[in-house]
């Protein structure tokens, strides 16, 4: 038996469920979340026009990572994704260390989604506590996921269709706004575009690369297709549909959004404060514009929560399976649900939330630092477990879907990891987010030396 040959069992043993346009939207799902709607100001405030070389530097580096992603995939579908590669290319601790980073990583996310979504429906409701609307929600999408996969993946894709919707809808109008066709308007024309006399670029390379810190991490959650590939009915080819058609449609909906903002809004309008989505809005003179942009941002965080959960308890199964986690969270549902870790997963991200609420915010934002750059260090490991597998996968003819220009651009990709790291350096906030990062990568790889030698010795 091949090295690669044990990974193929493990899609066998979930159900098949998923179609591809599932797949499709569970991607879009998980990568548009508030940080679009909410976050993007930091971007333009950073880079000012020029974020959009920011967001093009970073589309393309997901682009890279994505299709050798989608290579393994294809050729290897395993609930494990980039874990289960880094386990055969690189060794066991890469594989451990890489799920259970992930798995920590959505846990913290999955207390602030829940967090943020409860904070603004309870104000909805006068009278009833945020912590009451939280534990309603966690244990509305523990059901959901609980359910057949079937029925989760029709559900979130219906959840994650409604902001498809949103960010459509609001490229249609910001069109319309800057050819001056909407009642009341003029032509843009580019002087926003051109920094109202900033110049395209007022803050220079230092602010697209700062911009290129601010974005980077939106595209994060795309991933998440190569997971649920392994309960889709044909693996090998929907993961090749999906991750093209998520990757490209991402590209295009963060590129159009933050194009019509530039060229709508001055780019010194922008800050973290203010949602440069409700501007543009405002500007179009639509109304009730803040009370629906509320409901679109409880949308996003809810539908990302409920991909996340997902996400999480797919991962853990997956390590269990690998014999890097506890055995329990490898037992099935009669409906082919690993029942255990979607519990494991739902019950620590209610924990997360209670975090959110109870620890001192110098404690929290340590542990949410840790988490920060973790989707960096992900992307750098499948790199270099695609540079690995590569040659055995066109050697054992398992290849249906090539990076292109392999090894030349996976080798650019790694080069542009690199440079990204180096440009975190440069910023302190980004510094300690880094550092925090390392710390909890070093943790869990030590953890997994330890699981390692208990693992044999209780074989011995």
């Amino acid at each position: 038996m091949s090295k690669t040959e044990h990974t193929l069992t493990e899609a066998d043993q979930l159900e098949h469920g998923l179609k591809v346009r599932h797949l499709t939207m569970m991607g879009l799902g998980s990568a548009i979340g508030a940080g679009l709607f909410l976050g993007s100001g930091v971007g333009i405030a950073a880079a000012g026009p020029a974020v959009i070389v920011s967001y093009v530097l970073a589309g393309i580096m997901i682009v890279f990572v994505m299709r050798m992603l989608g290579e393994m995939g294809a050729a290897l579908p395993a609930s494990g994704s980039f874990s289960h590669y880094a386990r055969i290319g690189i060794g066991e601790w890469a594989g451990f260390t890489m799920g259970w980073l992930y798995w920590f990583m959505l846990i913290m996310v999955l207390g602030v989604e829940i967090t943020g979504a409860s904070a603004i429906v309870s104000s909805w409701l006068p009278g009833v506590p945020q912590w009451a609307v939280a534990l309603v929600f966690v244990t509305f999408f523990a059901v959901v996921n609980l359910a057949k996969v079937a029925n989760f993946g029709e559900f979130e894709f219906w959840f994650a269709a409604l902001k498809v919707a949103v960010i459509v809808a609001f490229l249609v109008i910001g069109v319309l706004l800057v050819f001056g066709l909407l009642p009341d308007t003029e032509p843009v024309g580019l002087t926003h575009l051109l920094g109202d006399g900033d110049g395209f670029a007022p803050n220079g390379l230092a602010g697209i690369a700062a911009g290129l810190l601010a974005v980077a991490f939106a595209f994060g959650g795309i991933e998440i297709v190569t997971i649920a590939a392994a309960e889709s009915r044909d693996p090998e080819r929907s993961i090749a549909t999906a991750v093209r058609t998520v990757v490209w449609r991402i590209s295009l909906f963060y590129l159009g959004s933050i194009s019509i903002m530039v060229l709508v809004l001055p780019w010194t309008s922008a800050s973290g404060e203010t949602s440069p989505f409700v501007s543009v809005l405002d500007i179009a003179g639509l109304p009730y514009v803040s009370g629906f942009m509320e409901l679109v941002v409880v949308i996003a965080l809810l539908s990302a929560f409920n991909a996340n959960v997902y996400g999480t308890s797919r991962m853990a199964y997956s390590l269990a399976r690998g014999g890097d986690g506890p055995a329990v969270l490898a037992q099935l549902s009669r409906t082919g649900v690993p029942r255990n870790a979607v519990l494991l997963s739902v019950f620590f991200g209610f924990v997360s939330v209670l975090l959110n609420w109870w620890l001192p915010e110098d404690i929290l934002g340590i542990l949410l630092n840790a988490v920060g750059s973790a989707l960096l260090a992900i992307w750098i490991f499948v790199v270099v477990s695609h540079l690995r597998l590569r040659p055995t996968l066109e050697q054992e003819g398992r290849l249906t879907v090539r990076m292109w220009a392999f090894p030349y651009l996976s080798w650019l990709t790694l080069g542009m990891l690199g440079a990204f790291i180096v440009l975190m350096l440069f910023d302190p906030a980004a510094r300690i987010q880094l550092a925090s990062t390392a710390v909890l990568f070093l943790f869990i790889a030590a953890m997994s030396q330890l699981w390692q030698r208990r693992s044999r010795a209780r074989v011995q």
